[in-house]
């Protein structure tokens, strides 16, 4: 069973690439970063521009012509799907209350943009007090709550 790549140029097309599809072409290194390309008897300069391989990006210049490639194997598509990928924005819009408690102090306004860990509400809960802190970088667009209020659990707190 041959390993299947998936890939996707200048983020428009995809398609998937089969181990043994690499192993048919008859390709010769001439340089560095270039190679001459020979598929079913078509000749193809190419030389590699650019490459982060961290990202498994590529840009690539095919007989003059500049693509931009990325290359997903399964593993990658995994991490992707369970929402683990290298350098991923947190999509969270919202901060709800991880428990019943009083709010204590609220330390962000409406408009305000904050940082990742920026410390936003103190939460009072069992005697204890909890800092609620931003998960990710963004601007506050809402604040629903008020110093003093009594929160249940998953109440909705901050929007960004």
């Amino acid at each position: 069973m041959s390993k299947i790549f998936k890939t996707k140029v200048n983020n428009t097309l995809e398609f998937d690439i089969l181990e043994n599809d690499v192993f048919n072409l008859d390709i010769l290194q001439t340089s560095d970063s270039t190679f001459h390309v020979l598929e079913e008897n078509k000749p193809y300069k190419t030389e590699i521009t650019k490459s982060n391989f961290n990202n498994k990006s590529y840009e690539v210049k095919v007989n003059n012509n500049n693509y931009n490639i990325n290359i997903y194997n399964d593993l990658d598509l995994l991490i992707k799907d369970m929402g683990f990928g290298i350098g991923s924005t947190k999509h969270i819009d919202t901060i709800k209350a991880p428990m019943p408690g009083l709010i204590l102090e609220i330390n962000v306004k409406v408009g305000q943009e904050v940082k990742e860990n920026d410390p936003l509400i103190i939460l009072e809960a069992m005697k204890m007090e909890n800092i609620i802190t931003s998960p990710r970088v963004g601007i506050i667009k809402s604040i629903s709550v008020v110093k003093g209020d009594a929160v249940d659990k998953n109440q909705l707190l901050i929007t960004f």
